[in-house]
């Protein structure tokens, strides 16, 4: 059953209103390339930064503490008990098709989000493999930019799961697709133009608990620009 998720404004309270979180609060991750964090971007979107686990790994023996990050896995996770000190939040899993199983398998200390890359005429669609994740309790990764009709049909299965999912996505116009594909697949509604054509009036327009809704199934996107994404967030009325 889908979610609905009304695109009116009902009358709130005002302290209820300034308490409310943006559609986009703590969107965008980037990456880091030092186990030691540097001073945050003052943004609302500024959201966990990714590290990947060799970093952390490769900083022992240091006084480093990395703080609350997304650890990208590309060591052995066995490895990580001897990392400096970092607070997991989520980690993020790169595999092949044929890879899915070990990846299913993988039981960490934080929820694991799974980007599966096609590998042969088996590999299955992007929306198969997001079931097979998300029946195993794994957050399925999407890298935007992909065919329309296989994104829809991705956003379609995880409209439908209590994990969500995060994505990867080169600039604002593909942050704004995926938020706009988001909305219409817990809608119901037409998640293909959605993706196409975002209306940005009626994703400025959502309700403080459909954005929550939003967030709770779109969990993050990565993206090499963060402040180029703002500054289309901002053409789009969303900042």
């Amino acid at each position: 059953m889908s979610i609905p998720v009304s695109l009116s404004m009902p009358t709130l309270p005002a302290s209820r209103d300034r308490a409310a979180q943006p559609l986009v609060e703590g969107l965008l991750h980037q990456r880091r390339d030092a186990a030691v964090p540097g001073k945050a971007r003052d943004a609302v979107t500024t959201g966990p930064q990714i590290v990947a686990a060799s970093i952390l790994t490769g900083a022992v023996g240091t006084d480093a503490d990395a703080g609350a990050v997304v650890v990208e896995l590309d060591v052995d996770p066995d490895d990580l008990a001897d990392a400096v000190e970092h607070r997991a939040l989520r980690y993020h899993v790169h595999c092949t098709a044929e890879q899915v199983e070990d990846a299913i398998r993988l039981r960490l200390p934080a929820p694991v989000a799974v980007f599966v890359t096609p590998d042969g005429p088996d590999a299955g669609t992007l929306a198969e493999t997001a079931q097979v994740l998300a029946d195993a309790g794994h957050s399925p990764g999407l890298v935007a930019g992909q065919p329309v009709d296989a994104v829809a049909d991705f956003l379609g299965v995880l409209a439908h799961t209590s994990v969500g999912f995060v994505a990867r996505a080169r600039d604002g116009a593909e942050v704004l697709s995926l938020l706009a594909g988001t909305v219409a697949a817990l809608r119901g509604d037409d998640v293909r133009a959605a993706l196409a054509t975002p209306d940005a009036a009626a994703l400025a327009a959502l309700i403080p608990e459909a954005a929550e809704a939003v967030r709770g199934v779109l969990l993050g996107i990565e993206v090499d620009d963060p402040e180029q994404v703002d500054r289309a967030l901002v053409d789009a009325g969303l900042l």
